[in-house]
């Protein structure tokens, strides 16, 4: 009797990755992909030479391209949404009136 033979799936818990892309970043470019494809029908119907569809599609997704890998390298997986958020907490807190601190003292007492 021979034994069955099972695969472990040691990429449990990794994010997935393309040549490169990591997470969030192949959604990037997929989307990419989709604006160039429309951009390219919209200007061919519009009457827009060959060469202009494919070298104005071509220079954009080149360039395109070459920002989301780059931000792949830069950020990693969840670096950019942790940017995005540092960005988002305000420096200074400025209050002008002490008075809601004073409120705040005299509630944690009246709960106690």
């Amino acid at each position: 009797m021979t034994g069955t033979v099972y695969t472990i799936n040691k990429g449990i818990g990794k994010s997935i990755e393309f040549r490169g892309l990591r997470a969030q970043y192949i959604w990037y470019f997929a989307g990419l992909v989709v604006v160039l494809m429309v951009l390219f029908a919209v200007l061919y119907i519009a009457g827009a030479g060959m060469v202009i569809c494919l070298g104005l599609t071509g220079g954009l997704g080149a360039l395109g391209g070459i920002n989301i890998f780059r931000l792949s390298r830069r950020y990693g997986e969840h670096g950019m949404m942790k940017a995005m958020a540092k960005r988002l907490v305000p420096h200074v807190l400025k209050s002008y009136s002490r008075k809601f601190f004073q409120n705040l003292e005299s509630k944690s007492y009246e709960q106690a």
